[in-house]
């Protein structure tokens, strides 16, 4: 007698499986999981960020935490959204990671973000560290102000990137200043790199993210900018 226990369990354990990939395969709720690496938000932080109504985000939100890929809480009037876990982020960008290495469309759109664009060689984790730790550079947090209160990396200036033009009397014109936001595909530090040039500072963006600082084992701080 054929024993159809193993070929069933197989299926099974792999239709489980299929429900991440199923999860993820919106190209939205891909993108909401990476805002949501920054940090807890509600459904209207996350529908302004990602330029989508507060219905779709919530539907989106849905399909995601159906596959545990995220968890809610109420707080009073609204519901915020977290990553389920560390491990989420770090499944996400492994899956950025291979990407990048098989697909040459994605090398090739992220080449055309920085094309011809003067400033735009990142500044290595370690590097960043060690200048940091010298105090031989402005490191500049151009996330929202909730991101950076939610992890930034030690000693960063929050200056979102809306506010960089109106603050930029604020930076130092004799050293250099290194900016960050939310990884490699963000376009907020390169945009910020940009404005500091055209006003004759000396900057490079670190193109890595938060949690990638902090998987390094680097020094996060939380909490408000004591300029704020």
């Amino acid at each position: 007698m054929r024993n159809h226990k193993k070929p069933r369990y197989k299926t099974e354990i792999y239709e489980q499986f299929a429900r991440i990939g199923k999860a993820i395969s919106s190209p939205k709720r891909l993108e909401l999981l990476d805002l949501l690496s920054q940090g807890a938000r509600t459904v209207e932080v996350l529908a302004r960020e990602a330029g989508l109504s507060v219905a779709n985000t919530s539907r989106h939100l849905q399909v995601l935490r159906g596959a545990r890929l995220v968890e809610s809480d109420k707080k009073g009037l609204y519901v915020a959204y977290r990553l389920a876990d560390p491990s989420v982020w770090r499944f996400l960008r492994s899956l950025q990671s291979i990407a990048g290495e098989r697909l040459a469309d994605v090398e090739r759109i992220a080449r055309r973000l920085v094309e011809g664009k003067e400033g735009m060689e990142p500044v290595g984790r370690q590097e960043l560290f060690k200048r940091v730790r010298k105090g031989s550079v402005t490191v500049i947090d151009v996330r929202p102000p909730e991101e950076y209160r939610a992890g930034h990396i030690a000693g960063a200036i929050s200056i979102p990137l809306r506010e960089l033009e109106r603050r930029i009397s604020e930076l130092p014109s004799d050293q250099e200043i290194v900016a960050y936001c939310r990884g490699p595909y963000c376009l907020l530090a390169i945009q910020a790199v940009e404005t500091l040039r055209a006003r004759g500072f000396k900057a490079r963006r670190y193109e890595e993210s938060i949690m990638d600082w902090r998987a390094g084992g680097l020094p996060v701080e939380v909490g408000v900018d004591s300029d704020e």
